[in-house]
């Protein structure tokens, strides 16, 4: 029970504060953070999580992320689904507190886009679904390569929080345009239980394509590794 309530307040940090700076601040006039700041956002949700309760729980916060260290032979196949359990419902209540809050503004009409995931129309930039399944695939393939260098016995200790952070950062930056960053089903899901538009028809691609990105990188770092 420890390492699944660490699972759900870091997912639940994760989401509150990655899609928190999305929906509070990004957008102020003047003022807003933007993309960048988004990406940052994210970053230093996991970096503070990764510290603060990593060590109970190994610091996964995303269930492709859980499944790359299953198959990079680093997790029991049998904590699969209790984690992922416990990820999927710290980013739901994450999602449930951000709600309250968004909507306590004044002229609150409805969550729109709600720091959603999607393509097409629901891209930010339009990109259509070929686009979106690549980059989902390639940004998790090479989160959990990051992970997984960071974290192996030649990397320096101490430092991988820094690491995986920066690395989700980067992540961001660079798929934001495309399909607002999911690289995880998690928080993918927890806001597209309020988004307006096609968050909840589109989701389907927001666990399929971290899945497999994760697996292929898991199946990359092994060959690098030799299996470490």
């Amino acid at each position: 029970m420890q390492k699944l309530t660490a699972e759900f307040i870091g997912t639940f940090w994760l989401v509150l504060g990655g899609c928190g700076s999305a929906v509070l601040a990004a957008g102020v006039a003047d003022v807003g953070i933007g993309w960048l700041g988004v990406s940052l956002a994210f970053g230093l949700t996991v970096l503070t999580m990764a510290y603060a309760v990593g060590h109970i729980s190994g610091g996964h916060f995303n269930p492709a992320v859980t499944l790359g260290l299953l198959v990079a032979g680093r997790f029991d196949a049998k904590d699969l689904i209790p984690y992922w359990i416990a990820q999927v419902a710290g980013a739901v209540v994450a999602a449930v507190v951000l709600y309250v809050i968004a909507s306590g503004a004044e002229g609150f009409t409805g969550a729109e886009g709600f720091a959603s995931n999607g393509y097409g129309a629901a891209s930010p930039q339009g990109y259509g679904l070929g686009a979106a399944l690549v980059t989902e695939v390639v940004m998790t393939a090479a989160f959990l390569i990051i992970i997984l260098g960071a974290t192996s016995k030649g990397a320096p200790v101490g430092f991988a929080p820094i690491a995986i952070g920066l690395g989700l950062v980067l992540i961001h930056l660079i798929s934001i345009p495309v399909t607002n960053t999911s690289v995880n089903p998690a928080r993918s899901t927890g806001v597209a239980l309020f988004a307006d538009g096609p968050a909840l028809a589109q989701l389907w691609l927001f666990w399929v394509a971290p899945l497999a990105g994760a697996a292929l990188g898991a199946l990359v770092w092994r060959l690098l590794s030799d299996g470490e």
